[in-house]
């Protein structure tokens, strides 16, 4: 699933709210939308934790 671009994950993830909001999903549109968020979690955590680790404390 890394191969898929930002963007597309995004689209996908929305178009699993929209539906929701529509009817009910079905157990596999469940298991596939929780792919793809935690997907997209995964993604935000490490380009967060690539930003941490090159912050570097200064004494005054």
């Amino acid at each position: 699933m890394n191969d898929i671009p930002h963007d597309e994950l995004v689209a996908k993830i929305n178009e699993f709210t929209k539906l929701s909001r529509e009817r009910k999903l079905t157990s596999e549109e469940e298991k596939e939308r929780k792919k793809f968020r935690d997907e997209y979690l995964a993604r935000i955590r490490s380009s967060m934790r690539s930003n941490l680790d090159g912050v570097e404390y200064k004494k005054k």
